[in-house]
């Protein structure tokens, strides 16, 4: 049986993705098809998902801001015994009552390009600009320094933390390439964290890597250079005291999301000891 879900907003959608992917995880063997319904903010359009709803009957989720069209949305629904969720509202209704302040009720206002749209553009080009090792003359600027051997995530990491407005640059860990002379300073003054990886899982990345390359099975891919790799890398962290995140098993999110933890820690952390 293939259940229908309709997905409704009046933004980009980025909310009501990121929550129903979260919670579709958690059902396990069930078909769903859902249907996408971004940037709705006319009554036009509403009928357009209104119409495709009656179609496909099933669940539906909203989350939308502008009141008169949460009211068609809901009307509509009762109407034809629809079952509707909105995820904002509780949200919403909690914070009003805390804050004393009614919600502005205004459409894709997290869009809109303030302070931090422009800061995060900025620590994108920066996470482009430092990826593996180049400009390291501009580390100063970094909020967190990556080190790690090859295929251990560091740009996508590095990339994932640019678009939370955070500033990441990564070092390739290769024991025949000389280490920044400086790296010892750096640790005392910013946040530096090592990535690792099981290697077996490793070898087996490298050895796909090299077959999109097109490129013959080397020593990159063998089992004894990435064991000697792992543990020139281990040696390192252990050597500057830094964190290690094991990202066997994690994904880019999990590891970002262990690296802000960190981050915020290695802040409160620089405040205490200010004067």
């Amino acid at each position: 049986m293939t259940f229908h879900l309709h997905l409704v907003s009046d933004a980009t959608g980025e909310t009501i993705h990121a929550v129903t992917r979260a919670c579709l995880v958690q059902f396990s063997g069930v078909d769903v098809k859902q249907h996408v319904w971004n940037l709705i903010r006319n009554t036009r359009q509403l009928n357009l998902v209104c119409e495709s709803m009656a179609q496909h009957r099933g669940l539906v989720l909203y989350t939308f801001v502008d009141e008169e069209l949460r009211q068609q949305l809901s009307a509509y629904c009762k109407e034809h015994k629809i079952p509707s969720h909105s995820l904002l509202d509780p949200v919403l209704d909690a914070m009003h009552h805390h804050f004393g302040v009614a919600a502005t009720h205004l459409p894709g206002r997290q869009h809109v390009l303030d302070d931090a749209y422009f800061q995060r553009i900025e620590a994108m080009d920066y996470a482009l600009a430092q990826d593996d090792g180049q400009r390291q003359q501009n580390w100063n600027a970094a909020d967190v320094i990556i080190l790690g051997v090859s295929r251990t995530s560091k740009t996508p990491t590095s990339l994932y933390l640019a678009n939370k407005g955070i500033k990441a640059a990564n070092w390739p860990l290769v024991p025949d390439l000389p280490l920044p002379d400086d790296l010892p300073d750096i640790v005392q003054k910013k946040l530096v964290v090592g990535l690792t990886k099981d290697a077996t899982r490793l070898v087996e990345i490298r050895r796909q890597r090299l077959k999109l390359l097109n490129e013959a099975d080397t020593s990159y891919a063998d089992i004894d250079r990435v064991e000697a790799e792992l543990l020139f890398a281990r040696r390192l962290f252990s050597r500057l005291n830094i964190p290690v995140i094991d990202v066997t098993r994690r994904s880019i999110e999990e590891t970002a999301a262990e690296i802000i933890t960190l981050l915020t820690h290695h802040h409160a952390h620089a405040q205490e000891k200010k004067p």
